[in-house]
């Protein structure tokens, strides 16, 4: 069973480009279900072994440790790709999870903020320090360009174009797109990296990292949660801010100013439009509570 894993885990990154972090999430996943079978059938079986009966087994396992549906509904889509995999390379006869019911997932409203909270939250780095300007280059280029967290560290020196002042953007699957950055960020962009090659230790090729650590290294995603964290506690904001929540941000903001829908799925590099229309809920519900707020014959008045 680990080596049937192992190869599916293998496919995914080779054949689909999965990324570190979806092999990570599936390897955690897999690891759960090892768990279960060893505590409830007592032994790992080869993938053909595994029937509907213990898979079902698994499900109610799930259930009863009160395992959020979204966590639920990601392990048995990973078992179906599991198995769709075991079936193709002739290890399983068939697919035992095709008949696994998945838990229903609502879909929850995205955080984001304000125009005013954004602004103080970029303003908040210090403009007088090299980290300082540093951080104010990742926030505003997050907000900017709608990055994922992800995306942003992996940003090389070479990937900003500063005469067409784009940045090429390497997304989920390796995918590439182009995303436009805004003046502000331009700027930010600009001082951090008058300073940049301060650092005794810090690449100067184009292949570098366009924003480094205090040792010159690349910046890791965990490394800009922390960061933002602080500058969170510094201005007051609610702690369920995360570098995400300047992706939120940066869509619900452009489709508040007029954006189109398709556009705003182009510059986030969405695979579905379905992924996107997330956003419009937001906006929607930003309009009725203005609407009930200023409405002399509103509900709320």
């Amino acid at each position: 069973m680990e080596t049937a894993v192992q190869g599916f885990l293998r496919s995914l990154k080779l054949e689909r480009n999965a990324s570190e972090l979806t092999i990570k999430s599936y390897r955690e996943d897999f690891n759960s279900f090892f768990d279960y079978l060893q505590d409830r059938v007592g032994r790992i079986p080869d993938p053909d072994q595994l029937t509907m009966p213990i898979l079902r087994g698994y499900v109610t396992y799930l259930h009863d440790c009160q395992y959020a549906r979204s966590t639920t509904a990601r392990r048995l889509a990973a078992l179906r790709s599991f198995f769709r995999y075991t079936t193709r390379e002739g290890l399983t006869p068939s697919n035992p999870a095709t008949a696994l019911r998945t838990p229903r997932v609502g879909r929850k409203l995205p955080h984001f903020l304000t125009t005013e909270q954004v602004a103080k939250l970029l303003e908040a780095p210090p403009a007088n320090t090299l980290l300082g300007l540093r951080d104010r280059a990742m926030l505003e280029t997050l907000y900017s360009a709608g990055l994922r967290v992800a995306e942003l560290v992996g940003l090389n020196l070479n990937d900003w174009d500063r005469e067409a002042n784009v940045l090429r953007v390497f997304g989920k699957g390796k995918k590439e797109r182009v995303s436009p950055v805004g003046s502000y960020a331009s700027k930010a962009l600009h001082r951090w990296l008058d300073v940049r090659h301060l650092h005794p230790k810090a690449s100067l090729s184009g292949g570098g990292p366009l924003f480094t650590n205090k040792f010159g290294k690349r910046l890791t995603t965990r490394s800009v949660g922390r960061m933002l964290e602080k500058y969170i506690r510094d201005t007051g904001l609610e702690s369920i801010t995360s570098p995400h929540t300047l992706r939120h941000s940066f869509a619900t903001h452009l489709l508040d100013g007029g954006a189109d829908l398709r556009s705003v799925q182009e510059l986030l590099g969405h695979k579905s439009l379905t992924t996107t229309q997330i956003y419009t809920h937001v906006s929607t519900r930003r309009m009725r509570e203005t609407y009930e707020h200023a409405h002399p014959h509103s509900e709320a008045n």
